[in-house]
């Protein structure tokens, strides 16, 4: 038997006023499309080459470089040490096609392999990009992975070349031998490559400039990345170009992005949200994107938001979580009047910071946004026309028919907590685990596609996220979310960050044990345990609080941001940790 959620926020209303806000939402009268709305009609956003065939990056770059957008610039790519280039549409074009040329002249074939790991630079776009343009699969990895990551991807993949930098090719070194379908090294920073490498820099000098984009079939493969589980190796999801559809009408109604943007989403392109909504959807929407290198510094991204004059921001909770950290003074002292609408994804934005938003950007809420890797772009969303309740995921997008069940599929009424599922069909869902076919299956099941994640539907049609489905905690009887009980601790002012796990425990089956960041100006004590206690027992319930507390340093975290409860609790009982090349170094 299903039993009803223990807890739940608030459901604190932020209203809008639709007539103040800078720009009209480009989603409006949510309703009516949600009984209309048809995939069919979110196809003419993009353009098709004849016979229906298409190619996500010439929607993304080059039907703007071909069009009154071409000066436009596409990208602000600040080093985050005061250097900074402006890429037009056009220009991006022609880099594109340039590498594209040296894909071909090396003999690259329609969806062979290649994967990206560089830092990020204007090469990563280019590279990503212009790999995609010509038929070939791009996937890039995180610039922190070491060598078993690498070749764990590379191997499964059967990657044909590989695009990084001189400094971290030294990571691929050890393990080449390993890898008997790596035919080329490209090295983007060293125009003396070594002996069997290919020097990015010669070869793109002495490429041409004109490509002609590859027509593809919308089922043919543009990009794959690697997710992490909790045991064997990471599996390679793949992504279609028909995928693009669905990319540039979130980037459109749920970011609302319009032509006079200039937006930044803060993810690497090693992460899914990078790919889709730091690349594709607002390229392909038009808009001038930023990208910043460097390491997190919340002076370098509130002064990057204010020379660039940023209007949306897509980011993290955790981002959020350490921004919050260091005060509301250092905002304060940046002009971040251009910001007119705020974004949030990698795991659910716990209320405060939503909360938090409204008094530091100027009465601004962070809007959170709903997905996953394999989902392609955002399914549920806090709407820019809608209210929002603070910690809520929102609702779906029109064309996606969520629900919650139960094992067997049964549809559970409003107010139950059960597996979030959602009916398959929409256009950027995977459409495969390379090589893996039983563990596709293993997320289709009752004509449902399972995401792994429990929640529940309120009365006005607001979805909540409870937990990951191994994550939620039975406590004396009662169903808890760790969720709940996170976002509940770190309202507390001596708490930064929170990750909560369940313990067994023979009296109560589990109890909740938390793992704090403390705020600065705060010191580990058996007071301070217990005033945490109180201080969440009085917001959730008497079972809901977390009976051990341990002070630690920092939580292990991905590299999106996702707090890894699963490492809590392996290292708390001492299991198995499983795959870690997510995890943030």
């Amino acid at each position: 038997m299903t039993e009803k959620s223990s807890e739940m926020s608030d459901g604190e209303l932020i209203e809008k006023n639709l007539a103040q806000l800078r720009l009209k939402p480009n989603l409006q009268g949510y309703d009516g499309l949600r009984r209309t709305f048809k995939w069919g009609d979110a196809e003419e956003l993009v353009d098709w080459f004849p016979d229906g065939q298409i190619n996500s990056v010439y929607n993304v770059i080059d039907r703007h470089a071909l069009g009154e957008r071409k000066d436009k610039a596409a990208l602000i790519y600040d080093d985050g040490n005061g250097n900074v280039q402006k890429i037009t549409f056009l220009e991006m074009y022609r880099e594109t096609n340039k590498f594209a040329n040296v894909l071909v002249k090396l003999g690259i074939k329609r969806q062979d392999r290649v994967f990206v790991f560089l830092q990020r630079s204007k090469e990563l776009y280019v590279s990503f990009l212009g790999t995609i343009k010509a038929g070939a699969i791009a996937s890039p990895m995180f610039p922190a992975f070491g060598p078993d990551a690498i070749r764990d991807r590379l191997l499964d993949s059967g990657a044909v070349a590989l695009v990084t930098s001189s400094e971290l090719a030294k990571r691929v070194y050890p393990i080449k031998e390993q890898l008997p379908d790596l035919k080329h090294i490209i090295v983007v920073d060293d125009a003396d490559a070594n002996a069997g490498e290919v020097s990015y820099q010669v070869e793109m000098e002495s490429s041409a400039e004109d490509f002609e984009t590859v027509p593809m079939d919308p089922e043919e493969y543009q990009f794959m990345l690697y997710t992490s589980g909790t045991t064997g190796k990471p599996k390679g999801v793949v992504h279609a170009h028909k995928g693009i559809v669905q990319q540039t009408l979130t980037s459109k109604w749920v970011l609302d992005l319009h032509d006079e943007d200039v937006y930044w989403c803060t993810a690497d392109l090693g992460w899914v949200t990078g790919v889709v909504y730091g690349c594709l959807g607002p390229w392909s929407c038009g808009v001038t994107q930023v990208g910043l290198g460097g390491r997190f510094d919340p002076d370098l991204w509130y002064r990057s938001i204010q020379n660039h004059k940023v209007t949306v921001w897509y980011t993290a909770p955790t981002a959020v979580r350490m921004l919050m950290a260091k005060g509301d003074d250092l905002p304060a002292k940046y002009d971040l009047s251009s910001l007119r609408a705020l974004y949030s994804v990698g795991e659910p934005l716990n209320p405060e910071g939503v909360k938090w938003a409204l008094e530091v950007f100027d009465n601004k809420p962070f809007h959170d946004t709903w997905w996953q890797t394999e989902t392609g772009s955002i399914l549920i969303t806090n709407f820019p026309e809608m209210p929002i309740k603070p910690g809520s995921m929102g609702k779906p997008l029109p064309g996606i028919e969520a629900e919650i069940v139960d094992e067997e599929g049964n549809v559970l009424p409003q107010g139950e907590e059960g597996n979030l599922v959602i009916r398959p069909g929409w256009p950027s869902m995977m459409r495969e685990i390379w090589k893996n076919e039983s563990k596709y299956n293993e997320y289709m099941r009752n004509g449902w596609y399972y995401t792994g994640d429990t929640a529940m539907i309120d009365d006005d049609g607001y979805f909540w996220y409870v937990g990951r489905a191994d994550d939620v905690i039975k406590t004396s009887g009662e169903r808890v979310g760790p969720f709940e009980v996170e976002s509940a601790l770190i309202e507390h002012d001596a708490v930064a960050e929170a990750g909560v796990i369940g313990k067994p425990d023979q009296l109560r089956g589990n109890i909740i044990k938390a793992f704090i960041v403390l705020t600065p100006g705060h010191a580990e004590s058996e007071e301070l345990k217990k005033d945490i206690q109180k201080f969440v027992k009085s917001r959730l319930a008497g079972h809901a609080y977390p009976r051990e507390i341990d002070v630690v340093k920092t939580l292990p975290k991905t590299r999106s941001g996702k707090i890894m409860r699963r490492l809590l609790r392996a290292k708390e009982l001492g299991l198995p940790i499983g795959d870690t090349s997510t995890l943030e170094d």
